[in-house]
């Protein structure tokens, strides 16, 4: 496909760089020569230096036989005056628009179809709502939900004694005692699809498939099960800091926000009631010490410096602070992350191209595309929902028969209500929903892509 992407920031290079990798013919739109020629270097694309919604610079970037177009500059308005001209130039033409201003939620939605949008992401809001996800379920890195929330892929890291520790996933079902399939583990920045004979070792990182509702049960019997988030406090007051204490307070969760700008406080404590909000500078750590946090708090680190979210965390941790989620803009660090006790990390950025990613792949195949698509395992690997119709091959077979390609497995199939750890006596019919894995850069367009 033909994708024109305006605005090559932290979101434009991220889908420069999966979309590339995918073989989709490229053109990137920016006002910056610097930003361009930095694009050019890394992947085979075209550029366009310019004002992305001009018609000019548009029609220069081949916008009359275009696909697709994402608008993801820093402003909203930018982005949405670029696909409504976009579109008046190409009527076939299908627009995603990036638009983070919580002012502007809202109305969007209700006039979508009045600005010609195809698709709407907000990183900050998809963030905010898979923080609420974790501080509501204590205990896992992260959470990717598939089929509606009804099964999961959980992350989770072995720690010093814990239970998994040296235990071969053979002998797995012992310990856990519900049904769950680690379907990957993450060892020294490796990602590993085990079998039968590996071995767990104390700083690994599953990746679990299990139904939501086993879950819980994971937890308690692996000794896992942390306390209840009583109190949220969050250092930064920036948008997603808006969206998680406007969903905690629904939750009835307690939220306080340090933020050392005064006017933005001010603004804060207007749309925020129910939020108490602390005029302050998060990196003084006596003021973090002055919140007497403990075990059963959380502590939230997303101002807009990845380093000092990184010191923030560690010293939340060392000071006891039952659950951490660091929230960090780039994701070419992840190596160094690893190796450090930061708790859940969040980047709004993966979350936003995930969906942009899915949408893509979606009309790439029309039939049999994937419904959801998640990155884990700090992007090495893909995790997919697939829906199984008429044109599935190996309908009905057991799994034990059908040839997969290399790096792939199907973690989990459901069956109405049902949900099923696959086993090679499984099988698959029309109607359900399956969730594949595929390491080693194995793209997976639609569900018969997995087969030999």
């Amino acid at each position: 496909m033909k994708i024109l992407i305006a605005g090559y920031g932290k979101v434009g290079a991220a889908l420069t760089r999966q979309l590339s990798a995918e073989g989709h013919d490229l053109t990137i739109i920016d006002s910056s020569k610097k930003k361009l020629e930095s694009g050019q270097e890394l992947y085979d694309v075209m550029a366009v230096n310019g004002n992305c919604a001009t018609m000019n610079v548009l029609v220069h970037a081949g916008v009359k036989d275009a696909d697709l177009l994402i608008a993801a500059t820093n402003a909203d308005e930018m982005n949405l005056l670029c696909c409504l001209t976009a579109h008046g130039i190409n009527p076939n033409l299908r627009t995603i628009a990036r638009i983070r201003n919580p002012e502007y939620s809202e109305q969007i939605y209700m006039m979508k179809d009045n600005f010609a949008l195809s698709l709407l992401v907000n990183p900050e809001r998809q963030a905010a709502m898979e923080i609420e996800r974790l501080l509501k379920f204590p205990g896992f890195l992260k959470r990717e939900a598939f089929a509606h929330g009804r099964v999961e892929i959980v992350e989770l890291r072995v720690t010093e004694g814990s239970k998994l520790c040296d235990i071969k996933l053979s002998q797995l079902g012992s310990v856990i005692k519900c049904r769950a399939l680690i379907c990957m583990v993450l060892r020294n920045g490796v990602a590993f699809a085990p079998d039968g004979n590996f071995v767990l070792r104390e700083g690994d990182r599953l990746f679990v498939t299990a139904s939501t509702n086993d879950l819980a049960q994971l937890l308690k019997n692996i000794g896992a099960v942390t306390n209840r988030v009583k109190r949220v406090l969050i250092a930064g007051g920036g948008k997603i800091s808006y969206y998680l204490a406007q969903r905690l307070n629904k939750s009835g969760m307690s939220v306080q926000i340090i933020e050392r700008d005064n006017s933005k406080c001010i603004e804060l404590a207007s749309k925020l009631p129910n939020a108490s909000i602390v005029h302050g500078d998060a990196s003084d750590l006596n003021m973090l010490d002055s919140e007497r946090l403990g075990p059963d708090d959380a502590l939230v680190t997303m101002t807009g410096l990845d380093e000092l979210n990184m010191i923030l965390s560690i010293y939340g941790r060392s000071r006891g602070v039952g659950q951490i989620i660091t929230k960090l803009g780039r994701s070419e660090t992840s190596d160094i992350v690893d190796t450090l006790p930061l708790g859940s990390v969040i980047s709004p950025k993966d979350l936003c191209s995930n969906t942009i990613l899915s949408f893509v792949r979606g009309m790439s195949n029309q039939t049999g595309a994937a419904v959801a698509v998640h990155k884990i395992a700090d992007g090495k690997v893909e995790a997919a929902e697939f829906y199984v119709d008429e044109a599935t091959h190996h309908c009905g077979e057991p799994l034990k028969s059908i040839e997969l390609r290399k790096n792939v497995l199907i973690a989990c199939i459901l069956h109405g209500s049902t949900v099923t750890i696959p086993n090679g006596d499984s099988c698959f019919v029309e109607g359900d929903t399956v969730i594949v894995v595929s390491g080693d850069n194995t793209v997976i367009g639609k569900l018969n892509d997995i087969f030999e």
